[in-house]
């Protein structure tokens, strides 16, 4: 790589804005259970389970059970990837702080942009379910339930982290409490066996079942990338955990099991419990409580996850504002903006950053966003390639024997994924390519006409170092 990062120390200083003052570093404030329930609620399993499992019903029927079964095995080598590379760079800038470290600042850009897309699109579209699982106590309009739901997550961000860590941690018990009453109805009314898990029915009642084929499992592995993606804000809070070195990857493996636990035994579940094929791809899991339970069950069940969603909608503008923030403090943007972004509030929160992710995201429910999911997608999938590239570079140089948690496997690893991740993106719909490549391709002329060009002054990633954290393993 010709256009790699300085270490930190040695970075020229900007001649149009000072260093940022010791304040711009985000303090140390959670431990791996804060940083788990933080997490945790951003992959926002209830949420996931109600709001987007319906859309893979809807396309993969019963497979969908094992797609995201593969999807989150496959998420096993992403969470060691971003593991590693998350004790190495600890930073609020999460996976484009990592990859410019080492991979170099253009693929860092590159991470960057494709992290703002997945940031800015995912809060508006979850934060829109809210209004069908008000529906029995509140009829409200998906655009305006969703835009207060994110003004509400907003407030909740301008908070102090731990605080936000408990009103979080109460949100997530209800949502775990939601998704074991769905897997427990699920199971008690059980119209078919495990064999449907590996076959996908087609037609109406009484239809015939084919086989799960490859490129069908294939087809629907960049939204179950997607389902469980929320274990990366682990990364985006390594410069707010204590002794990120250790804790960090306790807290990235442990959500990817907690959530892929909470997500996967539902949807087993309702594969087993719906009474045919039309009641599972039509994906209204709160009418199939209600019809295995009674309605107060029902709406029991329906306000939990609105809840859920208000919860997904609170950390994820909180993960949202850390890798603004981070990137302003790394001097992405013209002076004027990077000065804005990177002001903290009085709770030691990036106010300005947490306002300029919130509401435009309430602005977002407003736009058709049906198919950006598909955008959504590619950028996960474009993201994760990226991070394994960077995984399998963390080990030359000065990082060979950095005080780290390392991979096992390095580096059948990181290249195993390369090539699954790369394989995954040539199956999805062209249209989706063709405009996340068109936005990467924008955001590259940026970098060449502006970022690279003051590469002394420009997108000079900063990675904090704590003075109380123990140098030995």
């Amino acid at each position: 790589m010709t256009d790699t990062l300085r270490p930190v120390e040695t970075a020229a200083p900007s001649p149009d804005v000072p260093a940022p003052p010791e304040s711009r570093t985000l303090k140390r404030s959670i431990g791996v259970v804060g940083g788990t329930l933080l997490t945790l609620s951003c992959v926002t399993p209830a949420s996931t389970l109600f709001v987007v499992v319906p859309d893979l019903f809807g396309s993969l029927g019963t497979a969908t059970a094992l797609t995201i079964a593969i999807g989150s095995l496959l998420c096993v080598a992403v969470a060691f990837c971003y593991s590693e590379l998350g004790t190495l760079v600890p930073s609020a800038g999460g996976e484009y702080a990592m990859v410019s470290t080492m991979a170099g600042r253009l693929a860092g850009w590159l991470v960057f942009v494709l992290s703002l897309l997945v940031v800015m699109i995912v809060p508006p579209v979850i934060a829109m379910g809210t209004a069908d699982y008000l529906e029995p106590v509140l009829h409200l309009d998906p655009s305006l339930a969703g835009a207060g739901v994110m003004l509400l997550a907003t407030l909740a961000g301008l908070l102090d982290l731990r605080a936000n860590a408990w009103i979080t941690g109460v949100f997530l018990v209800l949502e775990v409490i939601a998704a074991a009453v769905v897997a427990v109805l699920g199971f008690a009314h059980a119209e078919r066996g495990p064999g449907s898990l590996v076959s996908m029915e087609v037609g109406g009642t009484g239809g015939g079942a084919d086989p799960v084929t490859a490129m069908l499992v294939v087809s629907g592995l960049a939204i179950a990338l997607f389902i469980t993606q929320g274990f990366s804000t682990a990364v985006y809070l390594s410069e707010e955990l204590e002794n990120p070195r250790r804790n960090v990857a306790r807290t990235v493996l442990a959500t990817l099991a907690i959530s892929t636990v909470i997500i996967l035994v539902p949807v087993v579940a309702i594969t087993f419990g719906a009474s045919d094929l039309a009641e599972l791809t039509g994906g209204d899991i709160g009418a199939m409580v209600t019809a295995w339970s009674d309605s107060a069950v029902g709406t029991f069940v329906s306000l939990c996850v609105a809840l859920a969603i208000v919860n997904a909608g609170i950390v994820m503008v909180i993960q949202n504002s850390r890798v603004l923030f981070a990137s302003a403090r790394d001097k992405a943007w013209p002076a004027p903006v990077n000065g804005l972004f990177a002001r903290l509030g009085r709770f030691g929160s990036p106010w300005v950053a947490t306002l300029a992710v919130g509401v435009p995201g309430a602005v977002l429910c407003y736009v058709d966003l049906d198919t950006l999911y598909g955008v959504t997608g590619v950028s996960v999938t474009g993201m994760y390639l990226l991070v394994a590239v960077a995984a399998l570079l963390s080990r030359r140089g000065a990082h060979r024997h950095a005080h780290a948690w390392r991979m096992p496997l390095w580096p059948a690893v990181p290249l195993l994924l390369i090539a699954v991740l790369a394989y995954i993106l040539t199956q999805q719909e062209p249209s989706h390519l063709l405009l996340t490549g068109g936005i990467a391709a924008v955001a590259t002329l940026y970098w060449a006409l502006y970022l690279r060009p003051r590469r002394d002054t420009r997108w000079l990633v900063t990675v904090p170092q704590d003075v109380h954290e123990p140098a030995g393993p």
